[in-house]
């Protein structure tokens, strides 16, 4: 069996969490005992390969996230205007012998080891993994309020994170968007322009992302 690579970690924490209605950023709120950013980075960190984690947060809050992490193994940097921004400014703190990289969001608490092990093993055996779930609600495109086609969900997935990717790939795919004045939703689709193909390993149903307060309700219902 391959050894694992030595793995860098990027969490863009840099957004205020507008749509929880909070004063206080998302990633700060508490869940079960800790904060929602503190319970995300303790899976990366017990874990073998990963050899630093770096939290891209507000401006505003470093000296809080600061203290907050507080691990030789975390390093802080100011976020973006943009999540791709924020990721960016992580990726220049990664070391850059880093084999493998995993971008993921500060508000997915419930990630596993599995999941970690098969998007860093994807990664590194194809560039580029993202985890992700078959969508089973039937889709339409909608145009004005007005149905325009129901689409073929056999071919749609709901993608997650943590992504991976080879680091020199994920830097080249990065480094092209900037050039281009290009925005994308996540990091695999900047990898997507350059061509290069996205391996899919399955996701957990579980892994949610924080982003409302009924997703907070739900989370902090959880064991």
């Amino acid at each position: 069996m391959r050894a694992m690579p030595n793995v860098a970690v990027l969490v863009p924490a840099g957004g205020v969490g507008a749509r929880l209605g909070r004063r206080t950023p998302k990633q700060f709120l508490r869940l079960a005992g800790t904060t929602i950013l503190a319970r995300t980075l303790a899976h990366f960190l017990r874990h073998p390969a990963v050899r630093v984690v770096v939290v891209a947060a507000p401006a505003e809050h470093l000296a809080r996230t600061r203290r907050l992490v507080g691990r030789s193994r975390v390093e802080v940097v100011a976020g973006g205007a943009t999540r791709q921004e924020s990721v960016w400014n992580a990726l220049q703190a990664a070391p850059i012998d880093a084999e493998v990289v995993l971008v993921h969001d500060a508000v997915r608490p419930f990630i596993d080891r599995r999941l970690i092990d098969a998007v860093v093993s994807a990664a590194a055996a194809h560039g580029a993994a993202i985890c992700a779930l078959p969508i089973a609600e039937t889709v339409k495109r909608v145009r004005d309020g007005v149905v325009e086609a129901t689409l073929d969900r056999s071919e749609l997935w709901s993608v997650q994170t943590p992504q991976g990717f080879r680091s020199a790939l994920l830097r080249e795919a990065h480094e092209k968007a900037r050039r281009d004045g290009v925005v994308g939703t996540d990091d695999a689709t900047l990898v997507e322009r350059l061509g290069h193909p996205v391996r899919v390993v399955p996701g957990l149903a579980g892994n949610v992302k924080i982003t409302t307060p009924e997703d907070l309700r739900r989370a902090r219902g959880r064991r």
